[in-house]
């Protein structure tokens, strides 16, 4: 699926994000205690958990609904969450560098500092909740949308986004430096502001709107100086 772009390029087409389709089994309350390395956690729910400080590295989540869970300074990477939803989970510090996200909702998170460097993302949806200092460093990015999310300071420093889309999101201070851009949708992103990296534009679609917004700094990237006429 794809969708025709109005304006330059004669009409040039933006392929379409696959969103994920998440469809939970009947799930089992949890009733372990603490999270374990390379634990193996298969259609439960954990319902208002604490697991601040608690290591999880290398952990599997399959048909998985984590709700109400504080993971501040939560230790998970490598982590593998697969078919699953968190909704309203909250945490500064979350630990998921070099994990794997197929088919998950992230839902009302409120999360700041999560290290997400070198993890792979595809068919994610982060919708509603807000996320300051996101590290997206290096990433893989493949069928992921940010709807209606405040992201402040998110770094896609050096991260490969494909058929990514921001809809109705709040884009602060956004670090796109080496960053590899495809069928990136910016247009639902008010304000979309960028701090560094706005010479990693290609392959993405903004509007005419933005593109004004944009205007100064692509001129400081040129190296264009805008002057009144005297």
């Amino acid at each position: 699926m794809a969708r025709r772009v109005a304006g330059g390029g004669g009409g040039a087409v933006v392929r379409a994000v696959r969103r994920p389709e998440v469809r939970l089994p009947a799930l089992e309350p949890y009733g372990g205690g603490g999270l374990e390395p390379d634990g193996d956690y298969d259609g439960l729910e954990f319902l208002e958990r604490d697991f601040a400080g608690q290591d999880g590295a290398g952990a599997r989540f399959m048909d998985c609904a984590l709700t109400g869970c504080v993971l501040d300074e939560t230790s998970l990477p490598r982590a593998r969450l697969l078919d699953s939803v968190l909704t309203g989970v909250r945490g500064v510090g979350t630990d998921l560098a070099e994990a794997t996200l197929r088919d998950v909702e992230l839902v009302d998170a409120r999360l700041g500092g999560t290290q997400l460097h070198g993890a792979a993302l595809e068919r994610v949806l982060i919708r509603g909740g807000k996320i300051d200092c996101l590290n997206l460093r290096r990433a893989r990015l493949k069928d992921v949308v940010f709807e209606g999310c405040v992201l402040v300071e998110p770094d896609f420093g050096g991260a490969r986004l494909e058929r990514v889309a921001f809809v109705g999101c709040v884009l602060k201070d956004a670090d796109l430096s080496a960053a590899t851009l495809t069928d990136v949708d910016l247009r639902g992103a008010a304000p979309l502001e960028l701090a560094r990296g706005v010479d990693r534009l290609a392959g993405s679609v903004i509007s005419p709107a933005q593109l004004l917004d944009l205007a100064p700094v692509l001129a400081a990237e040129l190296g264009v100086r805008v002057l009144a006429e005297e």
